[in-house]
């Protein structure tokens, strides 16, 4: 097959059709709806939402690939004409050009010829330019597929010995010397090897010890790898593709490899959720678009297209795994849908996941071409938090482009991190509000830090009750004791239901609204609202508590305990509902939720104050049978508000 980019259906006419909540859907699959681990929030640095005014412009088609050399920034993908920045002439000069990033002026002196497009770039070890694409001939001879080029002309390194006479490079990936190809071949320098291989960068040889083998491509099609990475220590390495086995052992779309003293072998980890078929069987050949791996390896995330597919596949969604988890029809660790629209590009770097493709929303798992509940805008380009797939406060939104120009097309082929910002290809030409004719950079500079912020964790500190309207009481707690309350008004503080804090905020309800304040000090701050959580109505709950990006809750004549992904960059609520397993609890007696020192307090309708460990990750999170209890009302208080919450001030 051709190694353009898949067409995909503009599904943007289709009938609007409701999706279920995660939380039932996870009920009729029969698998736990909690993860197996929940990450804590860590510091990101995120890119300027601006882009670059230095970068130079491509036209028809699209970029797919980006490599940097000093200031020269190398450019391939399927266009034919290219500009500098400030420069209206357009030039002839198809599928890969250079331009220097500090002013976007062509570098006039690389001039490669290809007649194919160019899928991917990597500079080599000893400085060189190679390229993997869909060509044949490159400088006026036969170079099939991968080649290596002089970086200040363009011209081909004839000693570089790396051929694919058997089918196109779709993604390289460099560690050290080892250069892994993965694409559509089934020969590479001229001996057997399906979709994934890997040669010496340097000198561009097979190398013999690394078979794996992608074959059974899916929907009768040939089968490829697609997309692939590899862990910064080398140690491990995702792919996928269209295949349906690995090695011969099933590996429907992706699979894990471990890299160990030279050798791979596919490693025990497997997951059924791009098995079933997304959308019409017949639509997309493959829906694992993209994979990426944290910075420090931990975990890989996984971008897709597919249409609807949820409850069993996660069709046009974002999702995380742990690189160290083994096991069959494996869950991940969280889940980020669309609406039923594609994720084709990821970077993830410095804590802060980038995604770029043709989706309108985040979070919106529960409709289809449309703005369900929950939904976060965020036209064709978006920054998600690691610990909770969640948006981020930065929406650039691929808009900008002007008449005469294409303003929206179905791909971002590819998010790339330079040394000065990440760069964006893309099958359109407008991006953050201006003209970027099919590439641009989010430049570093002017970015901003991404706080890791969590609820306070471990006493001594203080719970906070609320007793009477506009007051809260204020009771000294350590390590399981109560201590005098005082109490204070707190005019900011009307009609207040559920309370959490998080950092220095609190979260809290005022009827059918989930509202914000500055808790400094002790005092409630002035309460503020966001539109993106107007259909969220919390006036059912009866206790809740942020942690790690989690709000856990109860609710009225509920008998359990539920959680949604919370997002305090951008104050947002997840658009799904997960139950958390738990025992021994009768949760719609609960008023009141507290998290602190590894335990969760939780008040009743008899005023008594009770405490249990509490671990998400566990098969029952929180065991009423071990529970303690604080307090039985001898204090004079009553534990029996919603209005709960723990600080150390």
């Amino acid at each position: 097959m051709s190694f353009s980019r898949q067409v995909r259906r503009t599904r943007w006419k289709r009938a609007a059709v409701a999706v279920p909540s995660i939380s039932v859907l996870a009920v009729l699959l029969g698998a736990p709806a909690h993860a197996v681990l929940v990450p804590a929030p860590e510091v990101g640095t995120l890119a300027s939402a601006n882009p670059s005014n230095t970068t130079a412009h491509a036209r028809n088609g699209e970029t797919r690939a980006f490599a940097q050399i000093g200031d020269i920034v190398y450019v391939g993908g399927s266009f034919t004409q290219v500009r500098s920045a400030a420069v209206a002439t357009w030039v002839a000069q198809p599928y890969l050009f250079a331009y220097d990033r500090r002013n976007g002026d062509l570098v006039t002196g690389f001039v490669p010829t290809l007649d194919g497009a160019v899928n991917d770039l990597v500079v080599s070890p000893d400085g060189k330019l190679i390229v993997g694409g869909a060509f044949k001939n490159v400088n006026g001879v036969s170079r099939k597929n991968l080649v290596e080029l002089d970086p200040a002309t363009g011209a081909t390194v004839s000693s570089w010995v790396g051929r694919s006479d058997g089918g196109n490079i779709r993604a390289m990936k460099l560690h050290g010397n080892d250069l892994y190809l993965g694409g559509a071949f089934n020969w590479l320098n001229g001996v057997e090897r399906h979709g994934m291989a890997r040669i010496d960068a340097t000198t561009g040889e097979l190398d013999p010890n690394f078979v794996v083998d992608a074959t059974g491509g899916r929907n009768n099609a040939s089968p490829y790898v697609w997309t692939l990475d590899v862990t910064a220590d080398g140690g491990s390495l995702v792919m996928g593709g269209n295949f349906t086995q690995v090695n011969g052992l099933d590996r429907n779309q992706i699979a894990l490899v471990e890299l160990s003293g030279g050798t791979a072998t596919v490693a025990d980890w497997s997951t059924q959720r791009y098995v079933p078929p997304c959308a019409s069987p017949n639509t997309f050949i493959h829906y694992v678009q993209e994979v990426e791996f944290s910075d420090d390896g931990s975990y890989f995330i996984v971008g897709s297209n597919g249409g609807s597919g949820w409850p069993t596949a996660y069709c046009d969604a974002l999702v995380r795994f742990e690189t160290s988890t083994r096991g069959s029809s494996l869950n991940a660790t969280w889940m980020d849908f669309t609406g039923n629209d594609t994720i084709t590009s990821i970077e993830v770097t410095d804590n802060v996941i980038y995604l770029g493709g043709h989706f309108r929303w985040l979070n919106n798992p529960n409709a289809s071409d449309r703005d369900g509940n929950g939904a976060v805008d965020r036209l064709g380009i978006a920054a998600a938090d690691p610990s909770n797939g969640m948006p981020l406060n930065w929406n650039p939104r691929r808009s900008g482009a002007p008449a005469g120009t294409t303003a929206w097309g179905s791909s971002v082929p590819v998010l790339w991190r330079g040394n000065d910002g990440i760069y964006f290809g893309q099958n359109s030409d407008g991006m953050g509000g201006e003209y970027h004719g099919r590439l641009g950079m989010f430049p570093f500079a002017g970015g901003r830090t991404v706080a890791a912020l969590d609820a306070p964790l471990n006493g001594p500190g203080y719970l906070y009750l609320g007793t009477n309207p506009n007051e809260l009481t204020r009771v000294p707690f350590d390590a399981g004791v109560l201590g005098t309350p005082t109490v204070s008004a707190q005019p900011n503080l009307t009609s207040a239901g559920i309370t959490m804090r998080v950092a220095d905020k609190l979260f809290w309800s005022s009827g059918t609204q989930l509202g914000f304040s500055q808790f400094t000090g002790g005092t409630v701050g002035a309460p503020w609202y966001i539109g993106y959580n107007d259909w969220y109505n919390p006036s059912s709950l009866t206790g809740a508590f942020y942690l790690s990006g989690r709000m856990y809750y109860t609710k009225s004549n509920s008998n359990s305990l539920f959680y949604r992904y919370v997002e305090p960059d951008g104050y947002t609520v997840g658009g799904t509902e997960f139950t958390l397993p738990t025992t021994g609890v009768t949760w719609s007696q609960a008023r009141g939720l507290a998290y602190v020192d590894g335990t969760v307090l939780w008040g009743a309708t008899n005023g008594t104050l009770r405490a249990a460990s509490f671990d998400p990750a566990a098969t029952a999170a929180v065991d009423g049978t071990t529970a303690t209890t604080i307090d039985t009302t001898a204090t004079g208080l009553s534990f029996s508000s919603p209005t709960l919450f723990f600080s150390n001030q």
